[in-house]
């Protein structure tokens, strides 16, 4: 199938197109979710489109959701696409990138869970021995696996500008303790139970990022994509070395390349070449294989 680098579905209301995805409104209540096959690094929209990649997301992240689901709702629901978008040539071109979700208040706030130190959590340690104003013990190396699980979250930032690192103290400022103890103890349940799923079958996830939302009653939702190698770093298990940084199975191939290069890491990204993103396409499709077959 073609790349889909954006989505045109002039029937619908677009409402906002983020670095991956394509947001329409179906109606008050639900949205058309499009996971493109754009790919951004450094929180920059890279010029070239992975082909396959948003298949890769949607089918992942409803693999996922159908697994947690009873650690935390999410908001997936039974409405098969074809029921929104009835054009046949619009549908094909959405291949399995397209679902229909429930339309939720997003918080502020990207729920990261760390299982091992790497990327800026290994670069805040290096700096002072902690994380997100965590203490972490003296003496490890890159890629070493936490003794425990952390919780460290990061604000959203606009297209285009970076995430920061934050506390949990920051958190507790911008949502409330007592939603933010429960999106960090979410998290953390749906990070520990995965990894283990995945740990089984060859794969470790370093880390990962979620996103949560609230219904008008203030329940409390898992949204937007779960546990894909654009929110998550998944290293092989049989090639795992600590100190070092792992061979992956996600973007980081992308980003490891990019910082060869002489770029400031400001738009526009730099295009890619062939062979990056063949290898980056087959990398996605890996992980898909092997935590789903």
């Amino acid at each position: 199938m073609p790349a889909l680098y954006q989505s045109n579905l002039p029937h619908l209301e677009l409402i906002a197109r983020g670095k991956v995805r394509d947001l329409y409104r179906i109606d008050d209540d639900h949205l058309l979710v499009v996971a493109s096959d754009r790919l951004s690094a450094f929180d920059v929209v890279l010029p070239d489109p992975i082909p396959g990649k948003g298949e890769v997301l949607a089918r992942l992240s409803r693999f996922w959701f159908g697994r947690t689901a009873d650690i935390i709702p999410n908001h997936l629901t039974d409405i098969p696409v074809s029921a929104v978008v009835t054009d046949p040539q619009a549908l094909a071109e959405l291949g399995d990138r397209a679902m229909v979700v429930r339309r939720f208040k997003p918080l502020p706030v990207e729920a990261i869970v760390r299982g091992y130190l790497i990327g800026s959590g290994w670069k805040d340690y290096q700096a002072g021995g902690t994380v997100c104003g965590i203490a972490l013990p003296p003496g490890l190396r890159q890629a070493d696996r936490l003794p425990e699980p952390i919780f460290t979250p990061s604000t959203k930032a606009e297209l285009g500008a970076h995430d920061e690192n934050v506390d949990f103290a920051h958190t507790v400022d911008l949502i409330g303790r007592e939603l933010a103890e429960r999106v960090r103890d979410a998290s953390l349940a749906i990070y520990t139970r995965c990894a283990a799923y995945a740990l089984e079958r060859g794969l470790i996830i370093a880390d990962t990022k979620f996103e949560f939302g609230l219904d008008d009653d203030g329940r409390l939702y898992l949204i937007d994509e779960a546990l894909t190698p654009d929110s998550s770093r998944f290293w092989p298990a049989d090639d795992y070395q600590p100190g070092m940084s792992p061979p992956s199975f996600d973007k980081q191939f992308v980003r490891d390349y990019l910082e060869t290069l002489d770029w400031d890491k400001t738009a526009p990204g730099p295009a890619l070449p062939p062979e990056i993103i063949e290898r980056t396409a087959a990398k996605y499709r890996e992980a898909e294989e092997r935590l789903t077959a």
